[in-house]
């Protein structure tokens, strides 16, 4: 982090810009670090949002030690260290853990009792959304908390914060027009604004929007948070486009920076559904398997696991006939509230019951409202082909059994 930034780095909640949703006045995080009554809690959102100077805010606001932690380099050990300081100790350390997507699942276990027992405060932060990325364990134990990105206005009132502190001697005589330039062209990114702001004042009197362009692409864009997305994203593509190539390749790329083998396989599970569906039934299988089976053999081994599972699934007949059936559902039943028709009820009054019919019988279900449009890919064609057959085929004059629950 650059001078500029740590010097700025906010010390309490007047001074902190952004994420109005939680902090304004009244909101539900800023009424729980005012009444120092603080749980667990999980910040997650897109870098530079303020992530990690919040959790220093609030060990400033509970006035107990902050063990900061990394968890591209966590160790047990360390931690075990740090905490037998304070054994014996009349108040519990505030730690904190950046990156805490990263730890492994022993890493994540070993933090539950020191949770259930109350003996730390636990924040962390992360830059992706716990739900994908950390055990349902941890998550239980803790409040989780989406920073959104900064707007522009949050991004010029940090860069007029840091104006402020430069005496005007020291500012290039163009400085407005860089700062709006920044604060358009940092990516919401307060950390990169105030790197690039401390960049053009080095500059000085040569400092000029067109020397900022020449730098911005080896300082925006391409962090390693950025990284990771582009890299799963450009994994999950390829694989619904059909290239096992390009898909084995970004899966390399996403093993060589170090990705979480469960990461990546639970985007696969994602993917074996929303993309290939019942076109092939069993992707979603082995999808599942993969999960299990690199959850507790790890790297290097795991790196084999995906690739099988990763070929399998591009390989396959492609389908998203799930995914856009139940969004389209979802969609229109979000505010119906009509009954039950009476024959499906619990106790149901003029059911067909379908063995009695040759295994279908037509009868009404529901408004009659089409979800589901079964392709003619793969397996799918097959489910389709079957339940044209049986409409057409059934018998419309057989009498049923009696049959009412």
């Amino acid at each position: 982090m650059s001078k500029l930034a740590l010097n700025l780095r906010p010390k309490d909640l007047e001074s902190f810009v952004g994420q109005e949703h939680l902090l304004g006045k009244g909101k539900p995080l800023r009424l729980i670090i005012e009444s120092k009554n603080i749980p667990h809690m999980i910040f997650f959102g897109p870098p530079g949002v303020g992530k990690t100077s919040l959790a220093k805010i609030i060990a400033r606001v509970l006035d107990v030690p902050f063990l900061s932690h990394n968890a591209t380099n966590f160790k047990l050990e360390s931690l075990k260290k740090d905490l037998s300081s304070f054994e014996l100790g009349f108040f519990k350390p505030l730690v904190f853990i950046d990156e805490i997507h990263r730890l492994n699942i022993t890493q994540q276990e070993f933090l539950l009792p020191l949770l259930e027992n109350n003996e730390i405060h636990l924040l962390a932060a992360s830059t992706q959304n716990p739900y994908f990325s950390l055990s349902a364990a941890l998550r239980s134990r803790s409040i989780l908390f989406e920073l959104k990105p900064l707007s522009t206005k949050n991004i010029e009132s940090i860069l007029d914060n840091a104006l402020n502190t430069i005496p005007s001697k020291d500012r290039p005589k163009n400085i407005d027009e860089i700062k709006d330039w920044i604060a358009l062209n940092s990516n919401n990114d307060a950390r990169a604004a105030l790197n690039l702001l401390e960049v053009a004042l080095s500059m000085k009197e040569y400092a000029s929007i067109e020397s900022l362009q020449e730098i911005t692409s080896n300082m925006l864009g391409v962090s390693e948070d950025n990284v990771h997305y582009d890299l799963i994203s450009a994994l999950i593509k390829s694989i619904r486009g059909s290239d096992i190539d390009a898909s084995i390749y970004y899966l390399s790329r996403l093993i060589n920076a170090g990705e979480n083998p469960e990461f990546i396989a639970r985007r696969l599970v994602i993917l074996a559904s929303e993309d290939v569906g019942n076109a092939n039934p069993n992707a979603l299988n082995l999808a599942n398997s993969t999960m299990q089976a690199v959850s507790k053999i790890g790297y290097p081994e795991a790196r084999i696991i995906l690739s099988q599972c990763v070929i399998y699934l591009a390989s396959s007949p492609k389908s998203n006939t799930a995914y856009k059936a139940i969004n389209l559902a979802m969609k229109e039943t979000k505010k119906d509230t009509s009954l039950v028709p009476l024959h499906i009820r619990t106790n149901p009054i003029g059911y067909k019951y379908p063995h009695d019919f040759n295994g279908y019988v037509k009868q009404s279900y529901h408004n009659g409202k089409q979800y589901v449009s079964l392709s003619n890919i793969g397996f799918e064609k097959t489910l389709k082909d079957w339940l044209e057959s049986i409409k057409s085929n059934s018998s419309k004059d057989l009498s049923p059994k009696n049959k009412d629950s």
